[in-house]
């Protein structure tokens, strides 16, 4: 790896992880409905699912549709996305819902999320197999 390969990863973390704290937040604070005493994490199921939605989107896009750099990729793919798709905040947030007792909401939230986030990357390869290739 070559030193400005990090630069490129840290510019898209650096943009990835401010829009995934902002558009979370956001969606917390309009959306946010408390169940048990505990907020539901409404906002990192958004992320993660717009997040991967785009990403096969991108993916598809720069393989099949346009040449990009490879600092590029590791600028949007790599360092934004990988910033902006929350998993290990995720992780986490399933975990402490276990851990309150609340075993069905956060079995329900392990569920709901990776459905809809595989879901999201079938969408988003699905739409852009809709896409003339020219």
């Amino acid at each position: 790896m070559q030193p400005i390969q990090f630069f490129f990863v840290g510019i898209g973390g650096f943009l990835g992880a401010n829009a995934r704290y902002f558009l979370s937040g956001w969606i917390m604070e309009h959306v946010a409905a408390s169940v048990g005493g505990r907020a539901f994490p409404f906002g990192t199921i958004f992320v993660n699912v717009i997040g991967s939605f785009l990403l096969a989107i991108f993916i598809v896009w720069t393989t099949e549709h346009m040449q990009l750099s490879e600092n590029n990729r590791l600028l949007i793919a790599t360092g934004f996305f990988g910033a902006f798709t929350t998993f290990s905040t995720y992780a986490n947030e399933s975990i402490a819902l276990i851990q309150d007792g609340d075993w069905v909401k956060g079995l329900g939230y392990i569920f709901v999320t990776n459905s809809l986030c595989l879901f999201g990357v079938v969408l988003g390869i699905w739409l852009m197999g809709r896409i003339p290739q020219g």
